[in-house]
């Protein structure tokens, strides 16, 4: 059987759930956009990298950025694609 420690557990880790839970709620949801903003952001700056070692830095910013212009490029492209009806 459970005791009584167990109960006051599950209880605690519960309040903890749904304080989370209703801070996320107030947010409507902005969180999550900003969150992946912000993962985007970090990712195209480089900021996961060494940042004392500049050719790391600088390439991996180049890269990454022709990556995404290169998808920009790859979106529009099909997009006129099928906007020809092809």
């Amino acid at each position: 059987m459970a005791g009584p420690e167990r109960h006051d557990e599950e209880r605690a880790e519960s309040r903890r759930i749904l304080e989370r839970v209703s801070q996320e709620a107030e947010a409507g949801g902005r969180g999550a956009i900003d969150r992946a903003a912000d993962r985007a952001r970090n990712h195209l700056t480089a900021s996961d990298v060494d940042q004392s070692d500049w050719a790391e830095y600088w390439g991996t910013r180049i890269g990454r950025t022709i990556g995404a212009l290169f998808l920009v490029f790859l979106i529009f492209w099909l997009v006129m694609y099928l906007a020809q009806g092809h």
